[in-house]
């Protein structure tokens, strides 16, 4: 049997990036935002993150990390758990608006 060679990183054609929770998640984060009446750019101020940052995670394009996700929380006054049940409760739903 021949040895493989060991190579660093992912396989050619794998990711990371799920669709399904970044849509669920970044609907989560509008939803809220816009029912406290905060602006993109403002929440964005507030996270520590480029607006058009926070437009791809809002719009499902990005993931954000652990860190990101608690500080996104912490911009909306809110606990990151309350953040991941709305985005729990937009995955079993099934829904897209």
């Amino acid at each position: 049997m021949q040895k493989r060679p060991i190579s660093q990183g992912r396989p050619p054609g794998t990711t990371t990036f799920e669709a399904e929770p970044a849509l669920a998640f970044g609907k989560a984060v509008r939803a809220t935002r816009l029912e406290q009446g905060v602006g993109q750019e403002k929440l964005a101020g507030l996270a520590g993150v480029a607006r058009s940052h926070m437009g791809k995670i809002e719009r499902g394009e990005h993931m954000p990390t652990l860190a990101l996700i608690l500080k996104i929380a912490a911009a909306l006054g809110i606990s990151a758990a309350e953040l991941m049940a709305v985005t729990e409760r937009n995955l079993g739903s099934g829904t897209d608006s």
